[in-house]
């Protein structure tokens, strides 16, 4: 065992220990967090703007700021961005994480000299967890795979601007960095497809331990590795014992990934987002992500079907109910007041707190009235699966498919990328149209009545996702899939109907 291997496990013992601090009271420590977050918003011009000052308690926080997303918050990210200080937090920003996804441009989103510790440590220690739970450590002796985007940042009024996983990039550990690959050459590469050939360059000589990424794209770096050796990823890299991944359910993908490996390999899942790490995997087996409550955020939880109301109801943790969905409001140290982060997550346990999470607030399909959301596609395709063992899903999404003919009853169009088809696509199609029915009595009720026909299930050829995105400018990277959709834009475009 090598040096690294070695000093991990004291360290890691040291972690958890620091953990469980918090883990013992935590409500207390979400209150705390959120007395040090207005004790240093009354020293900004947002703090100044909604009488901070007088806020003590969540109840005061909820009466002052509502909740508000990106767009709800752009007049003061817009300050921020022209160097002002003391807008949102105290001082300027260190970095401006630069995502896509809004309907008016890209979003910048604030990180400051107290907020970029979040990011760096949670990763880090959601590592050291898993050693101290698996008792595994060697994988810190080989070569680390992360799948970022470029490190290369730009200057915007004297603040650094670039992708999260480009700005962490420049945090790694100086311990860490002969482990680390790609290079940060080929890192810097802009176009996907080239990048990932000069990955795969520099990897497959390399002893690979782990690999990190959101799990589509990883998937395409495993099947340039097939495709170049001619043997799968596990026997390629003997020594690769660990999978990290987050942004994105990991089921739809996992038979087909694990096939690629062609051996089991341990998995790592992670919960992070450009306004902040928020939870990670803290026990092998347990799906369950533990919430990190002392790490600079206040958490507040909207319940989902309540979220578009004028003034939906904010729950704090000792609020929160087991298996409901919530939409995720965040109040951080980055300065981040009521912010509306768009994930859905359901509580799977309490004491420790621990969360899976659901979807997107946004990305749900309700064309005809029955507010199906992403978790329900998934585990009902989930199910599919089992069924059919035979069957490998590379991608998918769902759209309403609204009928001309006003005698035909309309229906849902699931369009799926198979990898490996199933024998009928009609029993595939019967099995998720039912696992949906007992999943979502609204859609249930629709297909009783006969209002929405059984659904249709479009194959898509090979690389039909990728085209897509690559079309958008989206390939590769942090971008994802949308699971719903409540229009037929994204359907139209892989199917050029």
């Amino acid at each position: 065992m090598g040096l690294k291997a070695t000093l991990s496990r004291p360290l890691a013992a040291y972690i958890v220990r620091q953990y469980a601090r918090w883990q013992h009271d935590p409500i207390g420590t979400q209150q705390r967090v959120l007395r040090e977050l207005l004790a240093q918003g009354t020293r900004t011009a947002f703090g100044q703007a909604h009488d901070l000052a007088g806020a003590r308690t969540a109840t005061d926080l909820a009466a002052r700021v509502p909740v508000r997303d990106y767009e709800g918050l752009r007049a003061w990210f817009e300050r921020m961005k022209t160097g002002e200080p003391n807008v949102l937090w105290p001082g300027r920003p260190l970095y401006l994480a630069k995502t896509s996804g809004t309907t008016s441009g890209a979003k910048y989103i604030p990180l400051t000299r107290d907020s970029i510790p979040n990011h760096l440590n949670g990763a880090r220690d959601a590592l050291l967890h898993y050693v101290q739970r698996t008792g595994k450590s060697q994988f810190l002796d080989g070569k680390l795979m992360f799948l970022s985007g470029s490190p290369e940042l730009e200057t915007l009024n004297g603040i650094h601007v670039g992708r999260l996983s480009g700005i962490v990039n420049h945090h790694v550990p100086a311990y860490l960095r002969r482990n680390q690959l790609p290079s940060y050459d080929t890192n810097c590469i802009e176009d996907w497809e080239q990048k990932l050939e000069r990955i795969v360059d520099e990897t497959l000589p390399a002893p690979m331990t782990l690999i990190s990424g959101i799990p589509p794209w990883v998937q395409m770096y495993f099947d340039r590795v097939v495709a170049r050796t001619g043997r799968p990823v596990g026997e390629v890299f003997p020594g690769f014992d660990l999978f990290v991944y987050g942004g994105v359910n990991f089921e739809p993908y996992r038979r087909k990934l694990f096939d690629t490996i062609g051996r089991p390999v341990d998995s790592l899942e992670l919960f992070p987002a450009s306004e902040g790490f928020l939870a990670f995997q803290d026990e092998p087996g347990n799906p369950g992500l533990l919430l990190l409550l002392d790490a600079g955020i206040f958490y507040e939880f909207v319940p989902a079907e309540r979220f578009f109301e004028p003034n939906p109801p904010r729950l704090t943790l000792a609020e929160v109910e087991l298996d409901r969905q919530y939409a995720v409001v965040l109040t951080s140290n980055a300065g981040l007041w009521g912010y509306s982060l768009g994930d859905t997550v359901r509580f799977v346990g309490r004491y420790p707190f621990r969360v899976v999470v659901t979807g997107r607030i946004k990305h749900f399909l309700s064309a005809f009235g029955e507010h199906v959301i992403g978790e329900e596609v998934e585990q009902s395709l989930r199910e599919a699966l089992a069924a059919h063992s035979e069957v490998e899903v590379t991608e998918f999404t769902v759209a309403p498919l609204v009928s001309a003919d006003p005698a035909t009853p309309s229906r849902h169009e699931w369009l799926i990328e198979f990898a490996r088809p199933p024998r009928s696509l009609a029993a595939f199609a019967a099995v998720l149209d039912a696992g949906l029915r007992r999943r979502n009595s609204y859609y249930n009720d629709l297909r009783t009545g006969n209002i929405l026909a059984s659904l249709q299930l479009t194959g898509l050829p090979t690389g039909a996702f990728q085209q897509y995105m690559k079309q958008l400018g989206k390939l590769g990277g942090q971008n994802k899939v949308p699971r719903l959709s409540n229009d037929r834009t994204l359907a139209q475009g892989l199917t050029g109907t």
